[in-house]
C-alpha cells in the first residue's frame, strides 16, 4: 500500500485528506509540525508528502530541505500562499509541485496518483555520519563520540545544505540565498562564522579540516 505523509496544522484539512486518501486505498500518516514530520517521515518512509508551509514550530521549506537530505520522496506544497516568490522558494528548497489552497480534491488525488507512480523502492536514512559524528536529520539531533551537540537554527540550515549536495561545489551565493535571503548575497563574513563554528563542533581538527572544505573565493564542500 502506498503510504502518504500529511502535514498541517489545521485539524480539519488533517481529517478531510486522511478521510479522502484512506478512501482511495492510500495508508495515511499526519503530523502537525515541523518538528513531527520529519521524524515520522523518517519512521513511516512514506512514498508521497503533502505539506502546508505555515507551520507552528517551523516553516515548511525548513522541512523539506530537511527531508532532502536524505531522501527523494516526492513532496507537494499545500499552501494559502500565492504570490510567486514563495512557489519558487518551495520549489528551489526541493518541493516537487506546488497547489494553493483552496484546491480541488478530485485534482488533487490525481497529481498523487501521478507522483506516486514514479516512485520506487529505496533504502534511504536521514542518518550520516562525519567522523566520529552522527547527524541525524528526522530528530535535529548530533551526537560526538557520545556527547549530544547542540546546533543553531542557522547551523541545521547550513548543514542540510551541504549535505544534500556530497562532495559538490556549493557556492557562496546559494548558500547566503538560501540561508539569509537575496539581500545578504555578499555577506561573505556571515558564512565564515558558522563554517568555522560547524567545524568546531563537527571536525576533529577544526583548523585542518577534512569534511568541511573551503574553495576560496568560490564556496563551500562537504567531503563524505
Amino acid at each position: 500500500m502506498i503510504r502518504v505523509l500529511v502535514v498541517d496544522d489545521e485539524p480539519q484539512i488533517l481529517r478531510a485528506l486522511r478521510i479522502n486518501l484512506t478512501a482511495h486505498g492510500y495508508e495515511v500518516a499526519t503530523a502537525d509540525t515541523g518538528t513531527e514530520a520529519l521524524r515520522k517521515g523518517a519512521e513511516v518512509k512514506p512514498d508521497l508528502i503533502l505539506l502546508d508551509l505555515g507551520l507552528p514550530d517551523m516553516d515548511g521549506r525548513e522541512v523539506v530541505e530537511g527531508v532532502r537530505v536524505w531522501s527523494k520522496t516526492p513532496i507537494f506544497i499545500l499552501s494559502g500562499r500565492a504570490a510567486s516568490a514563495e512557489k519558487i522558494a518551495a520549489l528551489d528548497a526541493g518541493a516537487d509541485d506546488y497547489v494553493t489552497k483552496p484546491f480541488d480534491i478530485g485534482e488533487l488525488l490525481a497529481r498523487v496518483r501521478a507522483a506516486t507512480r514514479r516512485v520506487g523502492p529505496g533504502n534511504e536514512s536521514p542518518i550520516t555520519v562525519i567522523g566520529s559524528a552522527t547527524v541525524d536529520i528526522a530528530a535535529k539531533r548530533v551526537d560526538r563520540e557520545g556527547e549530544e551537540i547542540h546546533l543553531t537554527r542557522t547551523e541545521w540550515q547550513i548543514l542540510q545544505i551541504l549535505l544534500r549536495n556530497p562532495g559538490k561545489l556549493v557556492s557562496q551565493h546559494e548558500l547566503l540565498h538560501r540561508v539569509w535571503g537575496p539581500k545578504y548575497d555578499t555577506e561573505t563574513h556571515y558564512l565564515r562564522q558558522y563554517m568555522a563554528q560547524l567545524r568546531r563542533k563537527l571536525e576533529a581538527n577544526p583548523p585542518r579540516p577534512v569534511h568541511f572544505l573551503t574553495e576560496p573565493g568560490m564556496g563551500y564542500r562537504f567531503r563524505p
